[in-house]
């Protein structure tokens, strides 16, 4: 059976409690395979089978859930754009409806004092209580016009969600206010007052439309970092045409145009360089400030920034396939998805609002069968006051805004995550393993060592052996120009150091390889071997002098290799896969956090001793095939820990795979993204580092938020109830309760807005 995934965005939530009922509405939808909600990215991700069901009944199966609007996502770059012109809307609709809520009520407010304002003091109270009904009915009907839409639909649905609570609280305050303007004598003839409550319903909806529109604005903040991606993209393509260069939307490059990229502009789309020299800004994809150096065969990441020449390159990779493309899905999917934690709050705010209705509605009949007159009074002010302050929004915000924050702050770093559970499984981790090659190593082996060996050296035309370093040079000059036409690694390494050294070769009159021992060449007129100590001794050449050498350097994890020129030993050039400057440094870090680091390799023993030594890293994993590699993860696992393993995120996939937190060193490929939990955009190993201080500090976040939503709503309700009353005289105005609510939220949101500015 074909599957598919698509995002819908869902506008017209409230609370947690919508996220549950559109989850069920999807779920009972024939051909759903899953669905999950996000209450602060707005948005519901659904496996389905589109053989079964197509994606228009999957928004209307949102839609008929309850007052809720299901709308297309894109995440296309002029996205960013479309996004915030709908916030924009969204912040104008609510600021136009609450400065017409707190006008109303800052009227309704002073006019509850008009005994003591003279030009108010004479006019008839009833008069000014149908001036009240004529103020506050606006802001009823329109103002407050989609809480009592929700609750209709919620009624319809036979379910109870914020919206519930803020209808039924403020339309029993304003009801009986108007009850008591146009029917005074009957509330006379049974003994109440006929007081009035416009100030409290006209303020209350003020207040909450406050918070919807402080909130609306620090969700907008929350999603900065999609939007910043989104923005990267440049909206056109210089391209190379048979008719001459031409301008066209970044859309319709197609693979395989060539596509000029002057200076100071940004790259288009992803491809490789034909001609032209340039370095380019990448620290949108590494988090790296330092310019890389581009020439005719390397890949360059659209998006990117060209800092200096000019240069041509062929497009490999256009539209969702680019690497930016790729970054904004893997964040927006991250930011979309719920972690494990979040499920416990979702499943409380499922249940929370009828609870908190049956509480509402027994404090309602304690006070007006208990409490002291005007007990009607007093009971309708503790019902309402319950209903306003039990909100649970702080309690669908605590959980997404963090995971939200977090992820978008990981992206900026270069450090992609792959979805909220990843972010919560990684801070629990306490054994990290490191693939060795490419990983802790640079995984390509440099010069470490020359060790000079006069006696050849002196045979040689025009070498005194002045001095060391140029001693060396010779031995390099002399070594490389031998290696030049060979395709081994080792003499890559050699011929890597000529070029540091400047050095101009020589070509060989002669070249042999000799497979498992070295090489044989002419190089201006003299025989030269450079090899092991096979090729030497059946060359007939003696190295009992260099023998201790040589085995310090194996010691230490080196290849060595002999040079000898016209039978003479001249040398020894040592080579090895050093480790990262930073390896260090992460290691130490790791440590620190208390987390035992492992290295994992296929290489001997020694060598993989030598490395780890050097990394300070305990203990090694040696002379592991790469297939038994994810056994190995599982075998740690097996002993109760929680283990992530770190490599480059394709030769070690089925490692990846196997650990609780797959962290792969890459460049945002397929592979390397599909394989791992955590994509790392740069070759920092500190990158590591920052990912799980990420993971512990989001957190530590969401923890904060959801002990808040819950000491709120506990010690709330009972104070709204009233409990303070017999003890202190003490009573919770609804309109401090529904100043509280907003805050509540709008605190949550700001905690979480903290991990943007958080050290890591």
């Amino acid at each position: 059976m074909d599957k598919a995934t698509i995002k819908i965005g869902v506008r017209g939530m409230s609370c947690a409690s919508c996220v549950e009922r559109i989850e069920k509405s999807l779920w009972r939808t024939h051909g759903v395979l899953s669905a999950s909600v996000n209450f602060a990215a707005e948005t519901a991700t659904v496996e389905y089978s589109p053989e079964r069901v197509t994606p228009d009944e999957l928004k209307r199966a949102i839609e008929t859930a309850g007052a809720y609007r299901a709308i297309d996502i894109s995440l296309e770059p002029d996205a960013a754009d479309r996004e915030t012109l709908a916030r924009d809307a969204e912040m104008r609709s609510l600021r136009m409806k609450f400065i017409l809520a707190a006008s109303a009520g800052a009227i309704l407010f002073i006019g509850g004092f008009h005994t003591h304002i003279p030009p108010l003091r004479n006019i008839p109270q009833q008069t000014l209580y149908l001036f009240f009904f004529a103020v506050t009915a606006p802001v009823m009907f329109w103002s407050g016009a989609q809480f009592f839409k929700g609750f209709w639909v919620s009624l319809k649905h036979k379910t109870a969600d914020m919206n519930t609570l803020i209808a039924v609280g403020t339309a029993s305050a304003f009801l009986y206010s108007t009850a008591a303007s146009f029917f005074p004598d009957f509330f006379h003839r049974g003994g109440f007052t006929a007081d009035v409550y416009y100030d409290t319903a006209a303020v209350i909806i003020a207040l909450i439309l406050l918070g919807r529109m402080l909130e609306a604005r620090a969700r907008g903040r929350t999603s900065e970092a999609i939007k910043k991606l989104m923005g990267l993209q440049p909206k056109t393509a210089r391209v190379v045409r048979e008719s001459g260069e031409i301008d066209i939307p970044v859309g319709d490059v197609q693979i395989g145009d060539i596509i000029l990229v002057r200076p100071g502009e940004k790259i288009p789309v992803d491809g490789i360089v034909t001609d032209g020299y340039s370095s380019v800004d990448e620290s949108m994809v590494t988090g790296e400030s330092i310019p890389v150096e581009k020439h005719a065969g390397d890949e360059v990441v659209g998006a990117t920034i060209n800092r200096a020449g000019a240069f041509r390159f062929r497009a490999t990779r256009v539209g969702r396939d680019t690497v930016l493309a790729q970054i904004i899905k893997l964040v927006h999917d991250a930011q979309s998805s719920r972690a494990p934690i979040q499920r416990m709050a979702d499943i409380i705010a499922g249940i929370f609002v009828p609870v908190v209705i049956a509480i509402a509605v027994v404090t309602f009949v304690v006070w007006f069968f208990f409490g002291p007159a005007p007990s009607f009074t007093y009971a309708l002010v503790n019902f309402v006051a319950v209903l306003i302050i039990a909100c649970p929004c702080a309690l669908g915000l605590a959980t997404p805004t963090a995971i939200m924050v977090g992820t978008g702050r990981g992206a900026e770093s270069g450090v992609l995550i792959k979805d909220g559970e990843s972010l919560e499984t990684a801070h629990k981790v306490n054994t990290i393993v490191f693939d060795k090659t490419g990983t802790l190593t640079e995984g390509k082996p440099r010069v470490t060592d020359v060790i000079v060996g006069l006696n050849g050296l002196n045979n040689l035309n025009g070498s005194n052996g002045s001095n060391r370093l140029n001693r060396e040079k010779h031995l390099i000059s002399i070594a490389a120009s031998a290696e030049k036409n060979s395709e081994h690694p080792l003499s890559e390494a050699i011929l890597t150091k000529a070029m540091e050294y400047n050095i101009e070769l020589t070509e060989p009159d002669e070249f042999e390889a000799i497979p498992g021992q070295g090489i044989r060449a002419r190089v201006d007129g003299s025989q030269v071997l450079i090899g092991n100590s096979t090729l030497m001794r059946e060359s007939g050449v003696e190295t009992d002098a260099l023998a201790g050498r040589i085995e310090a350097l194996a010691n230490a994890g080196r290849t060595a290799m002999f040079v000898a020129i016209d039978g003479q030993p001249a040398g020894i050039i040592a080579v090895a896969d050093t480790l990262k400057e930073n390896a260090v440094e992460a290691v130490n870090a790791l440590k620190h956090l208390g987390i035992e680091v492992i290295m994992i390799t296929g290489d001997n023993r020694r060598t993989a001793a030598a490395i780890a030594r050097e990394a300070g890293i305990d203990q090694v994993l040696a002379e592991v095939m790469p297939e038994d590699k994810a056994l190995e993860i599982k075998k740690l696992r097996a002993d109760g820990r929680v283990v992530a393993m770190v490599g480059d995120g394709i030769n070690d996939a089925p490692a990846l795979a196997s650990a609780d937190v797959g962290i792969a060193i890459g460049t945002g490929t397929d592979v390397a993204m599909e394989s791992s939990n955590i994509t790392l955009m740069r070759g920092d190993l500190n990158s590591v580092v920052t990912a799980l201080r990420l993971s512990r500090r989001t957190m530590t976040i969401i923890k904060q938020n959801l002990f808040w939503a819950f000491i709120y709503n506990s010690l709330g309700i009972p104070v709204a109830a009233g409990i303070l009353y017999p003890f202190f005289g003490m009573l919770l105005s609804p309109m401090f309760a529904a100043a509280a609510m907003a805050f509540s939220s709008i605190s949550v949101v700001t905690n979480s807005l903290r991990l943007r500015k958080a050290k890591l």
